[in-house]
């Protein structure tokens, strides 16, 4: 069984491993796709959609659980705004 982490820790160890080794590489070829971020195992897998990268994640590491984002964005969705 993985080691279990609390939410807001999953999200932080997450967003740091993107921000100091994915975030060059990806924004230039994969932005606006969706990843799942698996920290413990600093694995991470891309979609065109937030379930699709979701269900890669889970399928590769079931019982893990991963931080979902959006590539070149601080936010994976916006409400309210529309273009």
């Amino acid at each position: 069984m993985p080691e279990a982490l609390e939410t807001e820790e999953i999200a932080r160890q997450a967003k740091e491993f993107y921000e100091t080794e994915l975030r060059q590489a990806l924004e230039a070829e994969h932005r606006d796709e969706f990843i799942a971020i698996e920290p413990i195992s600093r694995t991470y897998y891309l979609g065109q959609t937030m379930v699709e990268a979701s269900r890669q994640a889970r399928a590769m590491q079931p019982g893990h659980r991963s931080y979902l984002m959006r590539v070149g964005h601080k936010s994976a969705m916006q409400i309210g705004w529309f273009e």
